[in-house]
């Protein structure tokens, strides 16, 4: 545009030049006064000339020069892109970037309460999940966590963070490897729970190496991060596969970090009913044994193909509900000798199943979920009996008055009125010495659950 302008200005000087000559010429003839002004003129006109030369010149080295730098600083840019991809460390994206990726946020994989999850497709191909977080205070606090967590993980069993994007007073998004074949719940679970997404039965041998995979994934938490991390909502939904069905812990929102001199620490109840250890509920501070005790109910539902906590209707009354407790039974079938009737009744059905394994997963489970922390093992140990390493024990036997307690759901009672469970919860102080209580001061929680 600058060019257009100067050589705009340099012609109608040029042309009012010769117009001027022309006059002067017919005005003064051929005096001495003309000649001046003739010889002027034509001076200033190769000065034009002139300039216009040098100018074209300069432009076209600065032309060539701008293309250089902006050729190094593209280079310069996948350079450093590379590198923070494989140093790990999380790219910061653009809105735009985000919309492009997944078509204006159409392909929706999931929504849960605190976020939805996008497929997409980056410029370079890269196929992701991009997480949306709602712009409140919680979703930020959430927002931050998961990226202090997760940025600088690096573990073939968890999920792998990309990049982020904040939007100034608006969502923010984290930008995952995208795993083809969901999440765990899809493939242990019956397809009526989840009948519009992808899954199937798993195998006996793949959901013992997701056990096994995600056993790493937690001790390499806890153990080998220069700052304990507890993922404080383990369950088979925030368990993914891909394409080799080799499991992937993902969504580290309610993840807190620990420092290696802590041996608990003190936090709101958060995470999902049915997964809570019994710590939570007597407050008496969390540790990596919460993360345990949530493992081994997993675990006894990847060997049941069931949900730990789940009702049967007495007759066509929906009113009249009863609540079957899944650990319960899987204890008293272990202490009968009868471990072959819990497990998956479409694995018993298409065979390949090692009873001995099957016996190793529960003892397993059942150790982890222990009411009280400090009989649980910790994740390395927990790797070392799943692999062979370590003989395993059978686990002492556990009333389950507090894991019962906490799995209670919020179905009617009678139709009309809810238990207060999650005030009861978030409110009780329990007066106790140890996280594993009495008896006694359980029912003295429970005492203060009242219906609304």
């Amino acid at each position: 545009m600058e060019d257009k302008k100067a050589n705009i200005v340099a012609a109608s000087s040029v042309i009012t030049l010769i117009i001027f000559i022309i006059v002067a010429r017919v005005s003064l003839k051929l005096s001495h006064t003309f000649f001046l002004i003739c010889g002027a003129g034509i001076a200033v006109i190769l000065a034009v000339f002139a300039w216009l030369i040098i100018r074209r010149h300069y432009n076209c080295r600065r032309k060539l020069m701008e293309s250089n730098y902006a050729s190094e600083g593209r280079e310069l840019r996948i350079e450093y892109s590379f590198l923070r991809r494989v140093a790990g460390v999380p790219t910061k994206f653009r809105y735009k970037e985000l919309e492009d990726a997944t078509d204006h946020f159409q392909a929706l994989l999931g929504k849960g309460a605190s976020a939805s999850v996008y497929k997409g497709i980056l410029s370079d191909g890269t196929p992701v999940a991009v997480k949306k977080l709602d712009a409140e205070e919680r979703r930020e606090k959430e927002f931050r966590s998961e990226v202090a967590a997760i940025a600088s993980l690096q573990h073939v069993n968890l999920v792998r963070l990309l990049g982020y994007c904040c939007v100034p007073a608006g969502p923010r998004f984290l930008v995952y490897d995208f795993i083809s074949n969901g999440s765990l719940d899809s493939w242990i679970f019956s397809r009526k729970e989840r009948p519009n997404r992808r899954g199937g039965c798993l195998s006996w041998d793949l959901r013992y190496r997701v056990a096994v995979d995600v056993a790493k994934a937690l001790s390499y938490l806890h153990h080998d991060c220069r700052s304990r991390i507890l993922h404080l909502d383990v369950k088979p939904e925030n368990i993914l596969l891909d394409e080799s069905y080799r499991a992937v812990v993902a969504d580290f929102g309610l993840s807190k970090l620990m420092g290696k001199d802590e041996s608990r620490i003190m936090i709101t109840i958060r995470g999902t009913r049915g997964y809570l250890a019994p710590e939570w509920l007597l407050e008496h501070g969390i540790s990596e044994k919460s993360d345990v005790y949530s493992y081994g109910m997993v675990l006894l539902e990847m060997i049941g193909g069931r949900r730990n906590i789940s009702f049967v209707e007495k007759g066509n009354d929906r009113s009249q509900r009863k609540r079957q407790y899944f650990p319960k039974t899987v204890s008293e079938k272990m202490r009968e000798g009868k471990l072959m009737e819990v497990v998956d009744q479409r694995l018993i059905e298409s065979g390949g199943i090692d009873e001995r394994e099957v016996k190793k997963l529960v003892h397993i489970a059942l150790w982890c979920i222990q009411e009280r922390a400090r009989l649980r093992p910790s994740m390395s140990h927990v790797v070392d009996m799943i692999e062979g390493r370590v003989t395993v024990e059978e686990p002492p036997d556990t009333n389950m008055v507090v894991v019962d307690f906490l799995a209670i759901d919020e179905e009617p009672a009678n139709g009309h009125e809810r238990p207060k469970i999650a005030a009861a919860l978030a409110t009780k102080q329990v007066d106790s010495k140890d996280a594993s209580t009495s008896t006694c001061s359980y029912a003295n929680a429970m005492s203060s659950i009242s219906p609304r």
